[in-house]
């Protein structure tokens, strides 16, 4: 790849297998999201002509992946795969207790079941919906602590995925060291709209954690990405490549828990590594009670395979250099036309600001689940609310408290679209622009008391 810039961003990859797209009416869309009771998340895949839902397992695995799915080797116990995986994962975290899941939730629900318990706090700069569901589970508490500008979605700040340092000084002192479970650090940050968080504040963060003798966890998800953007941004780190880069971080927790599917490049899986000997010991009874014994843990050989290939595919620099760039255009040209997006761009996703895009939308009318819908009935593009139906939540009266932000995001799968897809995103949002005076959104008709953004039905007001 040259280093010259060129106008087009081609494709770091060529195509070796296709699989279709159906093409719909707006009237068909009408009725089947009428049908899904105006939730994205109930749609059937088959509906959807682009599907910017999540980039959570929808990827597209590489022709080594492919090569490794076939020679995968399925021993219940001590698979060679087994062992290709703990190599590469201890190499990336330099922790010596390798725990594989099936994906990234069942990881935090057995870290975090043992960690936490009534009157236990979890700090983070963002905890994610699966995250803090599980820590609440546990009835503990989850809270987050960004720097207050950071919650500006127009404002420029280089690492605007960073904790509020001197917040988590107080919390510690607020609420007592002993009873502080974890402090989590989540890399990008996805839910403040997939922002970095920078070397430095990771290092004063382990500080804290030294001081106070607190557990640091690092949910590293997007580690190469989070890489991308310190070695692009933070001095120190311009002659690093991204892997000593992500090395660098992930020796700076006690914990790593990573959800596969997304820097790991593959469909499926998860991993939970520790330095604590005692704490990965209880770890991995909960382990082999709940997903499977400690050398598979909830996945195949095959898939164990095709993660220790994709864990050093994902450091490539081209591919890299393609995946931000490629979410970068997409922000970019929506900005240009008007439409307001968190800035700067974030790594995986684009956020739609909704509250700004539809002011007259009253926020107990759910902005940010209008745009979803309106995205899918006029382009067949699927994607989900990241405001106050993921992370509202009501008061004694019943009363809806927001969230900080009522945003859309429009998450973008790994190798799956090319730029022609991404163009035509760009045109749908010209209609969208259209729609910006409407006045009504959604009401809830059926919510469950954990994760309701999944399986929750609307009624579209009138």
């Amino acid at each position: 790849m040259e280093a010259k810039k060129r106008k087009v961003l081609a494709e770091p990859f060529k195509i070796k297998m296709v699989e279709p797209l159906k093409i719909t009416t707006e009237e068909y869309r009408i009725n089947a999201l009428k049908k899904a009771g105006y939730n994205p998340f109930l749609l059937r895949a088959d509906d959807v002509f682009i599907d910017l839902l999540t980039d959570s397992g929808t990827g597209a695995m590489s022709d080594r992946q492919w090569g490794g799915i076939m020679t995968g080797d399925e021993s219940y116990a001590g698979a060679k795969s087994w062992e290709h995986l703990e190599t590469v994962v201890k190499d990336l975290t330099g922790m010596p207790f390798i725990l594989p899941t099936h994906q990234g939730r069942a990881a935090e629900r057995i870290l975090y079941g043992i960690l936490g318990g009534k009157d236990k706090i979890f700090i983070s700069n963002t905890h994610f919906d699966t995250t803090r569901a599980n820590i609440e589970f546990t009835g503990a508490t989850a809270i987050d602590v960004m720097p207050d500008e950071a919650n500006d979605p127009e404002i420029y700040l280089p690492f605007k995925g960073n904790i509020d340092l001197a917040k988590v000084k107080t919390l510690v002192d607020d609420y007592g060291k002993e009873n502080i479970a974890a402090i989590i650090i989540t890399v990008t940050n996805n839910s403040a709209g997939g922002q970095p968080v920078s070397m430095e504040n990771v290092k004063a963060l382990r500080g804290i954690c030294d001081e106070n003798e607190l557990l640091l966890v690092i949910d590293g998800c997007r580690i190469a990405e989070n890489s991308y953007f310190i070695k692009h941004r933070e001095k120190g780190f311009e002659n690093k490549s991204y892997i000593e880069i992500a090395q660098e971080m992930l020796r700076l927790g006690d914990a790593f828990i990573m959800s596969s599917k997304k820097d790991g490049l593959v469909n499926i899986g998860g991993l939970l590594t520790l330095k604590d000997e005692a704490l990965s010991v209880k770890c991995k009874n909960l382990l082999i009670i709940s997903e499977g014994f400690t050398t598979y843990g909830g996945l195949a050989g095959r898939d164990m395979e095709a993660l220790s290939i994709g864990l050093v595919e994902v450091f490539d620099k081209d591919y890299l250099h393609y995946r931000i760039r490629s979410t970068e255009y997409l922000g970019e040209n929506l900005k240009r036309m008007g439409i307001p997006v968190v800035w700067p761009i974030g790594g995986h996703a684009v956020y739609i600001d909704a509250k700004k895009l539809y002011p007259n939308i009253p926020i107990e009318q759910y902005p940010g689940q209008a745009l979803v819908c309106d995205l899918y009935v006029n382009g067949g593009i699927r994607c989900v609310e990241v405001g106050s139906v993921m992370f509202g939540k009501y008061d004694p009266s019943g009363n809806l408290i927001p969230a900080a932000n009522e945003l859309v995001r429009l998450a973008i799968p790994r190798r799956v679209y090319t730029q022609s897809h991404i163009d035509y995103v760009i045109e749908v949002f010209e209609d969208i622009l259209k729609l910006r005076n409407q006045e009504r959104g959604y009401k809830i008709t059926y919510e469950p008391a954990f994760l309701r953004h999944f399986t929750a039905t609307f009624e579209k007001l009138n």
